[in-house]
């Protein structure tokens, strides 16, 4: 398994831990207390924004421990150079993980059209950001096992 096969698994993984841990915590510190507060808009908006720097700082701890990990184990230090093939196939995945988004936004908004509860829209675009960065990387993962 080469380096970048190795830190797309990481991603994958780490991002699945994330929205874990940061549901639990969302869950047991908020809405275990008070049901009533999945229908407030501000408390959904709150925590979609809490939720990206949290992910973003999260994601580069763990790429860091990650490489150091990687250094001490292997002995092989980060690729510096992208070749065309690997440009190929982070396109290909950014393609893939455009796809299952906006298919998750229009889900998210149709859900407002149905008469669904507004928290079922909030939760369709956390979901759906969450499945396309997940379905990146294991596309990554799998173009540089199968070739592009």
């Amino acid at each position: 398994m080469n380096y970048h096969e190795k830190r797309s698994l990481v991603s994958a993984f780490s991002s699945i831990i994330i929205l874990g841990i940061y549901s639990l915590y969302i869950y047991q510190k908020y809405i275990a207390g008070n049901v009533e507060i999945v229908n407030n808009f501000k408390f959904w908006g709150k925590s979609f924004l809490f939720l990206i720097p949290v992910s973003i700082v999260a994601q580069i701890i763990i790429h860091i421990i990650f490489a150091i990990i990687n250094k001490i184990a292997t002995n092989e230090e980060e690729p510096n150079i992208t070749d065309e093939r690997d440009k190929l196939i982070e396109l290909k995945s950014i393609r893939i993980s455009h796809w299952i988004f906006i298919t998750g936004f229009f889900l998210a908004m149709g859900s407002l059209t149905i008469p669904f509860q507004p928290y079922v829209m909030f939760i369709t675009l956390i979901f759906s950001g969450f499945l396309s960065a997940i379905a990146s990387e294991f596309a990554k993962v799998y173009y540089y096992r199968k070739g592009v």
